[in-house]
C-alpha cells in the first residue's frame, strides 16, 4: 500500500523559511519521480516542484529560485526547502507521485503552509 505523510509546515512570517518533509512507504518511492503540490482555498491543486528518481529537480516559474526539492531514497523521503517565503505561498502543501494521473495514487492530509505577518 501507498501512502504519504507530510511534515513541517506552520506560521511564518513573510520573508522566512520552512522545510516539509514527506515520508513515503511502499516501493514505488525509489524509482518514481516526486512532486511537491500546493492547494490554496479556492483553487485547484498545483504542481510546486518535482524530483526524479535520479534527482533531477524542476519547478514551477513562481518559486523558481526560492524553493529546493530533494530526496532520499534510502530514508523514502522527499524534502522541500522553502525559503523568502510569500503570502502568496499560503496553501496546504501535498507530495506524491508526479503525475498523478486521475489520482492513482492516494493523497496524505497535508501540511498547512501559512505566511502572514
Amino acid at each position: 500500500q501507498v501512502y504519504f505523510v507530510e511534515s513541517g509546515g506552520g506560521l511564518v512570517q513573510p520573508g522566512g523559511s520552512l522545510r516539509l518533509s514527506c515520508a513515503a512507504s511502499g516501493r514505488i518511492f525509489s524509482f518514481s519521480t516526486m512532486g511537491w503540490y500546493r492547494q490554496a482555498p479556492g483553487r485547484q491543486r498545483e504542481l510546486v516542484a518535482s524530483i526524479s528518481s535520479s534527482g533531477g529537480p524542476d519547478y514551477a516559474d513562481a518559486v523558481k529560485g526560492r524553493f529546493t526539492i530533494s530526496r532520499d531514497n534510502d530514508k523514502n523521503t522527499v524534502y522541500l526547502q522553502m525559503s523568502s517565503l510569500k503570502p502568496e505561498d499560503t496553501a496546504v502543501y501535498y507530495c506524491n507521485v508526479y503525475p498523478n494521473n486521475k489520482d492513482m495514487w492516494p493523497w496524505g492530509q497535508g501540511i498547512q503552509v501559512t505566511v502572514s505577518s
